[in-house]
């Protein structure tokens, strides 16, 4: 096998996410006196950092966007954040990697305390090395700090680099591994799309959960 540490994404990778995140940004926009009709351009918002998606799609100074990602955290830690699934056949696929003794660990651009609160809501603290986020300050918010962030945590030298491998289902999941010196796998069950994924310079593309371990132990 060509990997040791695998660092997953969450949001599109491990859960179904969509519908707590959407509602959430929905409550924001209100409060910030947003009329958003059309609900497919919400999910834009999962996996990016908030605060750039708000000042992006709607033009918000970066005072404003940091109010909104407040509001949004609102609606967020009282519902949203268990408007949310886990993929299915995600638990197999971890199951199968684990089975071979691969290390493995979350790093997503959530805030950790509420990735953490998911991990245990749904029962998979036990399967990762490390919960990895970004923190509520957004003093670490950029997906390749917060994967530098999971290294550091992990223990991983530059020299061990080329056994780890980022998983996730948006370009900033690619950019950010990439950014670290790591190799990528784009999914395409999550809310990316095959065309971003390799543009961004993915290495591997599952379109399957059951892919994802595929791939990985015959990488």
């Amino acid at each position: 096998m060509k990997f040791k540490y695998i660092l997953f994404d969450l949001d599109g990778t491990i859960t179904e996410s969509g519908p707590g995140i959407m509602n959430s940004v929905a409550y924001a926009l209100e409060k910030m006196g947003y009329e958003e009709k059309d609900r497919e351009k919400l999910k834009r918002f999962i996996g990016p950092p908030l605060t750039d998606s708000m000042m992006k799609y709607y033009g918000m100074s970066e005072e404003d966007a940091a109010k909104a990602v407040r509001y949004y955290r609102e609606y967020y830690a009282e519902k949203g954040i268990f408007e949310n699934s886990v993929y299915d056949g995600f638990d197999e696929s971890i199951k199968r990697l684990k089975e071979q003794g691969l290390i493995l660990a979350v790093a997503t651009s959530k805030p950790e305390p509420f990735a953490r609160r998911i991990a245990e809501h749904f029962g998979f603290t036990g399967d990762y090395a490390c919960v990895c986020g970004a923190t509520m300050d957004e003093a670490r918010i950029r997906k390749a700090d917060v994967i530098r962030y999971a290294l550091n945590t992990l223990e991983i030298t530059e020299e061990e680099k080329h056994q780890v491998l980022m998983v996730g289902d948006r370009e900033h999941d690619v950019l950010g591994a990439k950014e670290n010196g790591l190799s990528c796998m784009g999914v395409l069950y999550g809310y990316g799309d095959r065309k971003e994924l390799e543009e961004a310079g993915a290495d591997y593309i599952a379109k399957t959960t059951a892919e994802v371990a595929e791939i990985i132990l015959n990488a």
